[in-house]
Protein backbone atom coordinates (compact mmCIF):
# COMPACT_ATOMS: atom_id res chain seq x y z
CA UNK A 1 0.00 0.00 0.00
CA UNK A 2 1.35 3.42 -0.94
CA UNK A 3 2.26 6.02 1.67
CA UNK A 4 -0.79 8.16 0.88
CA UNK A 5 -3.09 5.15 1.27
CA UNK A 6 -1.44 4.13 4.55
CA UNK A 7 -2.07 7.61 5.91
CA UNK A 8 -5.67 7.59 4.65
CA UNK A 9 -6.26 4.20 6.26
CA UNK A 10 -4.78 5.34 9.57
CA UNK A 11 -7.09 8.36 9.57
CA UNK A 12 -10.14 6.26 8.68
CA UNK A 13 -9.35 3.77 11.47
CA UNK A 14 -10.11 6.48 14.01
CA UNK A 15 -13.77 6.10 12.97
CA UNK A 16 -13.75 2.54 14.34
CA UNK A 17 -14.70 3.79 17.79
CA UNK A 18 -16.07 1.67 20.61
CA UNK A 19 -19.79 1.04 20.53
CA UNK A 20 -20.22 0.77 16.76
CA UNK A 21 -23.24 -1.13 15.52
CA UNK A 22 -22.51 -4.85 15.33
CA UNK A 23 -23.39 -4.84 11.63
CA UNK A 24 -20.65 -2.39 10.59
CA UNK A 25 -18.01 -4.99 9.74
CA UNK A 26 -20.19 -7.01 7.38
CA UNK A 27 -21.63 -3.82 5.88
CA UNK A 28 -18.17 -2.51 5.03
CA UNK A 29 -17.13 -5.86 3.56
CA UNK A 30 -20.19 -5.81 1.31
CA UNK A 31 -19.51 -2.21 0.27
CA UNK A 32 -15.93 -3.15 -0.63
CA UNK A 33 -17.33 -5.87 -2.90
CA UNK A 34 -19.80 -3.49 -4.56
CA UNK A 35 -17.15 -0.84 -5.22
CA UNK A 36 -14.64 -3.42 -6.49
CA UNK A 37 -17.18 -4.55 -9.09
CA UNK A 38 -17.82 -1.00 -10.27
CA UNK A 39 -14.60 0.55 -11.62
CA UNK A 40 -16.26 3.90 -12.35
CA UNK A 41 -17.51 4.19 -8.78
CA UNK A 42 -14.13 3.10 -7.41
CA UNK A 43 -12.38 5.76 -9.49
CA UNK A 44 -14.82 8.46 -8.37
CA UNK A 45 -14.47 7.66 -4.68
CA UNK A 46 -10.71 7.18 -4.93
CA UNK A 47 -10.08 10.39 -6.90
CA UNK A 48 -7.70 12.39 -4.73
CA UNK A 49 -8.43 15.56 -6.71
CA UNK A 50 -12.17 15.42 -5.99
CA UNK A 51 -13.62 17.36 -3.07
CA UNK A 52 -14.32 15.30 0.04
CA UNK A 53 -17.81 16.82 0.23
CA UNK A 54 -18.65 15.59 -3.26
CA UNK A 55 -17.49 12.06 -2.45
CA UNK A 56 -19.39 12.09 0.83
CA UNK A 57 -22.49 13.05 -1.15
CA UNK A 58 -21.97 10.00 -3.38
CA UNK A 59 -21.73 7.81 -0.29
CA UNK A 60 -24.98 9.23 1.11
CA UNK A 61 -26.78 8.81 -2.20
CA UNK A 62 -25.63 5.29 -3.05
CA UNK A 63 -25.22 3.78 0.39
CA UNK A 64 -28.06 5.38 2.29
CA UNK A 65 -29.33 1.97 3.40
CA UNK A 66 -26.23 1.40 5.53
CA UNK A 67 -26.33 1.90 9.26
CA UNK A 68 -25.38 5.35 10.50
CA UNK A 69 -22.12 3.96 11.88
CA UNK A 70 -21.16 2.21 8.65
CA UNK A 71 -21.83 5.39 6.64
CA UNK A 72 -19.71 7.37 9.08
CA UNK A 73 -16.76 5.02 8.58
CA UNK A 74 -17.21 5.03 4.80
CA UNK A 75 -17.39 8.84 4.79
CA UNK A 76 -14.11 8.92 6.72
CA UNK A 77 -12.61 6.60 4.10
CA UNK A 78 -13.53 8.72 1.07
CA UNK A 79 -12.35 11.87 2.85
CA UNK A 80 -8.79 10.52 2.65
CA UNK A 81 -6.34 10.84 -0.23
CA UNK A 82 -5.74 7.29 -1.47
CA UNK A 83 -2.91 6.33 -3.81
CA UNK A 84 -5.39 4.61 -6.14
CA UNK A 85 -8.87 3.10 -6.22
CA UNK A 86 -7.57 -0.45 -5.72
CA UNK A 87 -6.08 0.54 -2.38
CA UNK A 88 -9.28 2.38 -1.47
CA UNK A 89 -11.20 -0.90 -1.85
CA UNK A 90 -8.52 -2.75 0.13
CA UNK A 91 -8.80 -0.13 2.86
CA UNK A 92 -12.58 -0.49 3.14
CA UNK A 93 -12.20 -4.27 3.33
CA UNK A 94 -9.56 -3.96 6.05
CA UNK A 95 -11.78 -1.68 8.10
CA UNK A 96 -14.58 -4.23 7.78
CA UNK A 97 -12.23 -6.94 9.00
CA UNK A 98 -11.10 -4.81 11.92
CA UNK A 99 -14.69 -4.03 12.90
CA UNK A 100 -15.48 -7.75 12.93
CA UNK A 101 -12.27 -8.53 14.82
CA UNK A 102 -13.14 -6.01 17.53
CA UNK A 103 -16.31 -7.85 18.47
CA UNK A 104 -14.94 -11.40 18.09
CA UNK A 105 -11.55 -11.99 19.83
CA UNK A 106 -11.35 -15.55 18.50
CA UNK A 107 -11.93 -14.58 14.87
CA UNK A 108 -8.31 -14.89 13.78
CA UNK A 109 -8.18 -18.47 15.05
CA UNK A 110 -11.29 -19.35 13.07
CA UNK A 111 -9.94 -17.81 9.87
CA UNK A 112 -6.67 -19.70 10.26
CA UNK A 113 -8.61 -22.92 10.82
CA UNK A 114 -10.54 -22.36 7.59
CA UNK A 115 -7.27 -21.64 5.77
CA UNK A 116 -5.83 -24.90 7.10
CA UNK A 117 -8.87 -26.86 5.87
CA UNK A 118 -8.44 -25.36 2.41
CA UNK A 119 -4.68 -26.00 2.43
CA UNK A 120 -5.19 -29.70 3.20
CA UNK A 121 -7.77 -30.29 0.46
CA UNK A 122 -6.36 -29.93 -3.05
CA UNK A 123 -9.74 -30.36 -4.76
CA UNK A 124 -11.25 -27.68 -2.53
CA UNK A 125 -8.37 -25.34 -3.36
CA UNK A 126 -8.94 -25.85 -7.08
CA UNK A 127 -12.69 -25.31 -6.85
CA UNK A 128 -12.50 -22.17 -4.73
CA UNK A 129 -9.72 -20.74 -6.88
CA UNK A 130 -11.23 -21.61 -10.26
CA UNK A 131 -12.38 -18.80 -12.55
CA UNK A 132 -14.76 -21.29 -14.16
CA UNK A 133 -16.81 -21.68 -10.97
CA UNK A 134 -19.31 -18.88 -10.31
CA UNK A 135 -18.97 -16.89 -7.09
CA UNK A 136 -22.41 -18.06 -5.96
CA UNK A 137 -21.29 -21.67 -6.31
CA UNK A 138 -18.20 -21.03 -4.20
CA UNK A 139 -20.23 -19.27 -1.54
CA UNK A 140 -22.71 -22.17 -1.43
CA UNK A 141 -19.87 -24.64 -1.08
CA UNK A 142 -18.35 -22.71 1.82
CA UNK A 143 -21.74 -22.42 3.49
CA UNK A 144 -22.21 -26.19 3.29
CA UNK A 145 -18.78 -26.76 4.82
CA UNK A 146 -18.75 -24.07 7.48
CA UNK A 147 -22.29 -23.29 8.61
CA UNK A 148 -22.67 -24.24 12.26
CA UNK A 149 -18.93 -24.84 12.61
CA UNK A 150 -17.64 -21.26 12.67
CA UNK A 151 -19.04 -17.92 13.80
CA UNK A 152 -21.19 -15.74 11.56
CA UNK A 153 -18.26 -13.31 11.37
CA UNK A 154 -15.86 -15.95 10.06
CA UNK A 155 -18.39 -17.22 7.53
CA UNK A 156 -19.15 -13.68 6.31
CA UNK A 157 -15.46 -12.96 5.81
CA UNK A 158 -14.86 -16.24 4.01
CA UNK A 159 -17.78 -15.49 1.69
CA UNK A 160 -16.43 -12.00 0.98
CA UNK A 161 -12.92 -13.20 0.21
CA UNK A 162 -13.99 -16.05 -2.06
CA UNK A 163 -16.47 -13.81 -3.93
CA UNK A 164 -14.02 -10.94 -4.43
CA UNK A 165 -10.51 -12.42 -4.65
CA UNK A 166 -8.98 -9.36 -6.34
CA UNK A 167 -6.10 -11.48 -7.61
CA UNK A 168 -5.47 -13.19 -4.27
CA UNK A 169 -5.43 -16.91 -3.49
CA UNK A 170 -8.26 -17.70 -1.10
CA UNK A 171 -6.01 -19.34 1.48
CA UNK A 172 -3.57 -16.43 1.45
CA UNK A 173 -6.43 -13.92 1.75
CA UNK A 174 -7.78 -15.80 4.78
CA UNK A 175 -4.39 -15.75 6.49
CA UNK A 176 -3.99 -12.02 5.84
CA UNK A 177 -7.50 -11.44 7.20
CA UNK A 178 -6.51 -13.43 10.29
CA UNK A 179 -3.45 -11.21 10.74
CA UNK A 180 -5.55 -8.05 10.49
CA UNK A 181 -8.22 -9.22 12.93
CA UNK A 182 -5.55 -10.31 15.41
CA UNK A 183 -3.80 -6.96 15.07
CA UNK A 184 -7.06 -5.19 15.86
CA UNK A 185 -7.13 -6.75 19.33
CA UNK A 186 -3.42 -6.15 19.92
CA UNK A 187 -2.04 -9.55 18.96
CA UNK A 188 0.64 -10.70 16.53
CA UNK A 189 0.27 -13.96 14.64
CA UNK A 190 3.23 -16.27 14.31
CA UNK A 191 3.32 -19.35 12.09
CA UNK A 192 5.76 -21.91 13.42
CA UNK A 193 6.81 -24.70 11.04
CA UNK A 194 8.44 -27.78 12.56
CA UNK A 195 9.14 -31.33 11.46
CA UNK A 196 7.29 -32.86 14.42
CA UNK A 197 4.82 -31.57 17.03
CA UNK A 198 6.27 -29.48 19.85
CA UNK A 199 5.12 -29.72 23.46
CA UNK A 200 2.89 -27.18 25.19
CA UNK A 201 5.86 -26.11 27.31
CA UNK A 202 8.03 -25.55 24.24
CA UNK A 203 5.25 -23.56 22.59
CA UNK A 204 4.84 -21.42 25.71
CA UNK A 205 8.59 -20.67 25.86
CA UNK A 206 8.59 -19.79 22.17
CA UNK A 207 5.58 -17.50 22.60
CA UNK A 208 7.32 -15.71 25.47
CA UNK A 209 10.46 -15.18 23.39
CA UNK A 210 8.47 -13.91 20.40
CA UNK A 211 6.44 -11.57 22.61
CA UNK A 212 9.65 -9.96 23.82
CA UNK A 213 10.56 -9.29 20.20
CA UNK A 214 7.09 -8.16 19.07
CA UNK A 215 6.32 -6.15 22.17
CA UNK A 216 2.82 -7.58 22.45
CA UNK A 217 0.89 -10.83 22.74
CA UNK A 218 1.77 -13.46 20.12
CA UNK A 219 -0.63 -16.19 19.03
CA UNK A 220 1.17 -19.21 17.61
CA UNK A 221 -0.08 -21.50 14.87
CA UNK A 222 1.97 -24.67 14.42
CA UNK A 223 2.44 -26.26 11.01
CA UNK A 224 3.92 -29.75 10.79
CA UNK A 225 6.13 -30.18 7.72
CA UNK A 226 8.51 -33.18 7.72
CA UNK A 227 10.44 -31.53 4.89
CA UNK A 228 12.05 -29.08 7.30
CA UNK A 229 13.86 -32.17 8.75
CA UNK A 230 14.63 -30.49 12.06
CA UNK A 231 14.88 -27.10 13.71
CA UNK A 232 12.19 -24.47 13.39
CA UNK A 233 10.92 -21.80 11.00
CA UNK A 234 8.98 -18.82 12.38
CA UNK A 235 7.09 -16.22 10.37
CA UNK A 236 5.51 -13.08 11.84
CA UNK A 237 4.02 -10.79 9.18
CA UNK A 238 6.87 -10.25 6.69
CA UNK A 239 9.61 -11.32 9.11
CA UNK A 240 10.97 -14.86 8.82
CA UNK A 241 13.35 -16.62 11.22
CA UNK A 242 14.49 -19.80 9.52
CA UNK A 243 16.51 -22.11 11.72
CA UNK A 244 15.43 -25.31 10.02
CA UNK A 245 17.91 -27.95 8.90
CA UNK A 246 16.42 -27.76 5.41
CA UNK A 247 17.31 -24.07 5.25
CA UNK A 248 20.89 -24.80 6.37
CA UNK A 249 21.24 -27.53 3.76
CA UNK A 250 19.92 -25.19 1.08
CA UNK A 251 22.48 -22.56 2.14
CA UNK A 252 25.23 -25.16 1.99
CA UNK A 253 24.18 -26.26 -1.50
CA UNK A 254 24.26 -22.64 -2.63
CA UNK A 255 27.75 -22.13 -1.25
CA UNK A 256 29.02 -25.32 -2.89
CA UNK A 257 27.51 -24.31 -6.24
CA UNK A 258 29.07 -20.85 -6.16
Amino acid sequence: MGSASREALAQARTALRDGLATTVGVELLEVAGVIAQNPALASALGDSSAAAEAKSSVVSRLFGALSVDARAVLTAVVAGRWSNSVELVAGIEELGLRAEGSKNPGLSDELLAIADVVARNHDLQLTLGSKLVAADGKVSLLASLLTGKVSDSALAIARQLVSHPRGRRFEAALREAARITADQIGCELATVTVAAPISAAQQARLATALERTAGRTVKITTVIDPAVIGGIRVQMADDVIDGSIRSRLDDLRTQLAA
